[in-house]
């Protein structure tokens, strides 16, 4: 029997980070064959209940005590991003939201209502915002007028790439456009523009301010095969994959389909990104076939899937966002094997395609690679009862990292180049809406894996409930939630001398 195609009514998203989709109960069935870990940290489904719903608000209770942080690991100091006005804060996750001089980025609701059903989590305006270990934090803004903006990536000088509204509505869609945009070093921003269509976005930007994203031509495309590669925000025109730089918009091209997305770009001007390779729809996906590829001098190149017809960079469950693509060239991802029933996470380097398997279990995903080729993200351990575990692959091993006690199960979000692994717990305590439920972690080679919540000096009323980024000076961009439910974008700086 054929599969139904993608149908989404609404989407909560941060188009090139945690995405949250509300979808109606006829509508949903078509979601469900990619559901197969959407009982985790902070995913999908998680995200569009309890703790992120203002009409649900997360419980309060004490925590399960966590097993004590030994001597040898960093100590934290926890820096509140707060708000621009509005009830909650966040970062985009997977997203390169950090640079290694200390530079972070997030997302903050303003006290400004959201005229347009837009909704990132409250019924505010949010804005990208910026900061540093000295918790001063900069509004971003927007394009002109009460619009969304979004921080998406930072590049190591800090450069911005991301999105804005532009304060119209989309008449394909109703949804609102979309405009990708660079926030240059000053913090101005920059409409970079689409190729004639009604919406796109900016994923990545490196030092020289060369920039990748995806932006819709004037041709109809399919919204559902549109959509998917818009990043699940609605569009109804074709999708291309782009080079901005200088002012001018270079079209990618595609594998041989009619859509594609740049998604990651490294300092060498590598871009790394999806694209359909031809147009025929799949009965077991609903998607014509999706392959990741690898532009370089003016190239892109197929780089295959494990047997499947849908393979992408980085994660299935939480987007192809993040560093999925280092300085060597090389990528990770995720690809359904042949029959597209089942999906492991992939390595690609120098032409050749490796598989890294699983912890046991039958799925596995990859969402990130720092560049000394080490990979991490979150593997099956069995299926009855379900269960994964973060894990970090080097040179053909795949290691369990393990979780930390109560919590059953976990993903291993950032790598930075000293091998320190951060991510998420799921699981630790009984009550899927409480909000200890979720919890950081933090790992070094040769030490077990620790709730990032007790390596935190002075202790705090903030539950780190995931961190998903650590870049080369150990510091942690990650999500709290308050004691109201609330959330916060929170900033964790190691403490000296400890």
């Amino acid at each position: 029997m054929k599969t139904p195609r993608f149908r989404i009514s609404i989407v909560m998203a941060a188009a090139v980070g945690t995405l949250v989709l509300i979808v109606t109960s006829a509508q949903a069935e078509p979601l469900k064959r990619f559901d197969r870990f959407r009982s985790s940290e902070r995913d999908a489904t998680t995200l569009a209940r309890g703790v992120l719903n203002k009409s649900e608000p997360a419980k309060v209770s004490r925590p399960a005590a966590p097993v004590p942080a030994s001597p040898g690991y960093p100590r934290y100091r926890l820096i509140d991003l707060g708000t621009l006005g509005g009830p909650n804060s966040r970062h985009v996750a997977p997203a390169v939201s950090m640079n290694n001089r200390g530079d972070v980025i997030a997302l903050s609701s303003t006290d400004i209502l959201d005229p347009y059903p837009f909704t990132l989590q409250d019924e505010f305006i949010w804005h990208g915002i910026l900061s540093n270990a000295s918790g001063v934090v900069h509004d971003l803004g927007a394009l002109p007028g009460d619009n969304q903006s979004l921080a998406a990536w930072i590049s190591p000088n800090g450069l911005i790439a991301g999105l804005s509204g532009n304060g119209l509505l989309d008449p394909l869609t109703d949804f609102p456009q979309l405009r990708p945009v660079m926030w240059d070093s000053a913090h101005n921003i920059h409409d970079l523009g689409t190729f004639g269509g009604n919406t796109g976005g900016a994923s990545a930007v490196n030092n020289r301010g060369q920039v990748a994203g995806s932006a819709t031509n004037a041709i109809p495309e399919d919204p559902d095969v549109a959509s998917f590669m818009n990043g699940f925000l609605p569009a109804a025109q074709q999708v291309h994959a782009f080079l901005w730089i200088n002012g001018s918009m270079l079209d990618l091209g595609t594998l041989g389909g009619n859509d594609a997305a740049a998604q990651a770009i490294n300092e060498n001007g590598k871009i790394a990104g999806l694209s359909y390779t031809d147009t025929e729809i799949n009965d077991t996906t609903g998607l014509p076939t999706v392959h990741p590829f690898l532009w370089r001098n003016g190239t892109m190149q197929d780089l295959g899937s494990l047997g499947g017809t849908l393979a992408t960079p980085a994660s299935f469950t939480f987007g192809p966002y993040g560093k999925f693509l280092n300085e060597r060239g090389d990528v990770v991802g995720t690809s359904m094997l042949a029959g597209d029933e089942t999906f492991h996470a992939f390595f690609w380097s120098n032409g050749m395609l490796t598989d890294l398997g699983t912890l046991g279990g039958d799925l596995s995903e990859a969402l990130a690679i720092n560049n000394a080729g080490q990979v991490v993200g979150r593997a099956r351990l069995t299926s009855t009862p379900l269960s994964h575990h973060p894990f970090l692959w080097e040179r053909g091993h795949m290691t369990d990292l393990g979780v930390a006690a109560p919590c059953q199960y976990g993903t291993a979000w950032s790598v930075n180049s000293a091998g320190r692994i951060v991510g998420g717990f799921g699981g630790c305590t009984a009550d899927p809406d409480d909000r200890y439920f979720f919890r950081a972690f933090y790992w070094q080679k040769g030490m077990p894996i620790v709730e990032l919540n007790t390596l935190i000096t002075p202790a705090s009323d903030i539950n780190v409930d995931s961190a998903s980024f650590i870049n080369d000076r150990g510091e942690i961009a990650a999500i709290g939630v308050l004691p109201d439910g609330s959330t916060r974008a929170v900033l964790l700086v190691p403490v000296r001398g400890r």
